[in-house]
């Protein structure tokens, strides 16, 4: 009896040597994770998300969460008759629209998430790029065939102040951070895309890992004709094929580059589909996304 429990015990045990390199490589290092898509909207891939970020941190890590919330955004607007309308991939938000975007982002899924990290825990504590001027953005006026065009309230980074995440990171806190700035002249309130907002917390927070959650498996070698996925490459590659990518891979991949160009040793393209893909990308040999690297030195 004894042996055959021993038997049927030991694949645990590989799988938790497996992880030990990366638990020690990973030890104490920052990592922002972009939380969306699929992931954001499945009850069961809600709830093991929140598993692996509590692992992450229980396993000495600093998870940093950045999240947007288009799906509820366009319900709430669509529930209040506001018309969603798309110009260069981006929303047109229109004072109404933003305080609905505010509403919904800080009100609902954030809060949603924070309730799911803190069933594990007193762990996690919400804030927006509001609070403590942690992101600071201008409004962002996208170029379509030639014009810079007014689509309202979505607003461009160009400072981040990290002091009140830092401080909730050194209290053992996971911070989960909604993609809204303030301006810091007009004080207007600005919708910023959040994976453009993750890459660059990742960055300003000298993160280790900036791990993006996708619905595909990751960036496609020859979408559509195979669907095998690029598994690593090099900023200077990921540069080359940005022009090839879809429109909603670009604002990712972008925030990729941005990082690894930026001191973040690694950026991942992840499946949120697949329940606790961050303990696979992270703690194991084989990973399951598409890692992005810096250049090797010489390189541009």
């Amino acid at each position: 009896m004894s042996a055959a429990r021993k038997h049927t015990a030991l694949p645990k045990a590989q799988i938790l040597i497996e992880a030990l390199p990366w638990l020690t490589r990973h030890n104490g290092k920052t990592v922002v994770i972009k939380f969306g898509g699929n992931a954001m909207i499945d009850d069961e891939l809600k709830a093991a998300f929140a598993q692996d970020v509590v692992f992450l941190r229980q396993a000495g890590l600093k998870p940093v969460v950045v999240h947007g919330g288009g799906p509820q955004i366009s319900a709430q607007l669509d529930k209040q008759g506001l018309v969603s309308e798309f110009k260069a991939g981006l929303r047109v938000t229109t004072p109404e629209a933003m305080d609905v975007v505010r509403m919904v982002l800080a009100g609902q899924v954030q809060r949603e998430l924070v309730g799911l990290l803190n069933q594990h825990g007193p762990l996690a504590v919400g804030m927006t790029g509001e609070d403590a001027r942690t992101i600071t953005a201008v409004q962002h006026r996208p170029n379509i065939d030639g014009e810079l065009v007014d689509i309202g309230r979505v607003g461009e980074i160009t400072a981040i102040d990290t002091g009140a995440i830092q401080a909730l990171l050194d209290d053992g806190r996971i911070p989960v951070i909604s993609s809204i700035a303030r301006s810091a002249d007009d004080n207007h309130v600005y919708n910023v895309n959040a994976d453009t907002a993750a890459a660059a917390l990742a960055a300003a927070l000298n993160a280790e890992t900036l791990m993006v959650l996708t619905d595909v498996e990751g960036l496609y070698e020859d979408w559509p004709n195979s669907d095998d996925v690029i598994s690593r490459l090099t900023a200077a590659e990921l540069e080359q094929l940005l022009p090839e990518l879809s429109s909603g891979m670009v604002p990712k991949m972008q925030g990729c580059l941005h990082a690894v160009r930026n001191g973040v040793e690694t950026a991942r393209v992840i499946d949120g589909r697949v329940q606790h893909s961050i303990l696979l990308e992270i703690f194991t040999d084989e990973g399951i996304g598409t890692m992005v690297v810096p250049d090797a030195q010489g390189e541009s």
